[in-house]
């Protein structure tokens, strides 16, 4: 089980979400590459057209989905591995009504969950934003059971795959 419980997370924030927006193909793509390292969390297109179709994320405008789009689906793409959908729904919700600026939610939520795997990851004492509010408070928390569910499913990978290994070597 070597290496199985190093994990290396950098989300783009906000600034740097392509501005110009991106093709439903494009979009898969680009947010598979940043959340890659999460393993278990990929998107289809077909997701994505089903959270157009159930209100989750706004409509593309001329098919191009924008910076709002993407930010909120990183935030359903890595909380819907914990979140039931209808709790999913009200996360969602809660990320777009904010108190605070879309960019500044998506931003804090990426800096939680971050800071969540520096610390079930590499161990690293906790550097978390500063948590004011009822809602930071749930990101704060859903980042933690995103990664601690994460940190769970490796293990679980790597000791299939060891016991795949040793099955065949015939040790038993």
């Amino acid at each position: 089980m070597e290496q199985a419980h190093e994990l290396v997370l950098h989300l783009p924030r906000y600034t740097e979400l392509p501005a110009l927006g991106l093709y439903l193909e494009q979009t898969t793509d680009y947010l598979n590459e940043h959340l890659a390292p999460l393993e278990d969390v990929r998107l289809t297109s077909a997701m994505v057209s089903n959270y157009v179709k159930h209100h989750l994320i706004e409509r593309p405008v001329k098919k191009l989905y924008g910076q709002e789009q993407l930010a909120d689906l990183v935030f359903i793409a890595v909380a819907k591995n914990v979140l039931p959908l209808a709790d999913l729904r009200v996360a969602v919700r809660i990320q777009q009504n904010s108190p605070f600026s879309r960019a500044e939610a998506y931003d804090y939520f990426c800096q939680e969950l971050e800071a969540a795997v520096q610390v079930v990851f590499a161990g690293q004492p906790a550097s978390f934003p500063n948590v004011r509010t009822d809602q930071q408070k749930m990101l704060h928390h859903l980042a933690l059971a995103i990664v601690y569910k994460a940190s769970v499913d490796r293990f679980f990978a790597a000791t299939a795959e060891l016991q795949d290994e040793e099955g065949e070597n015939g040790v038993h």
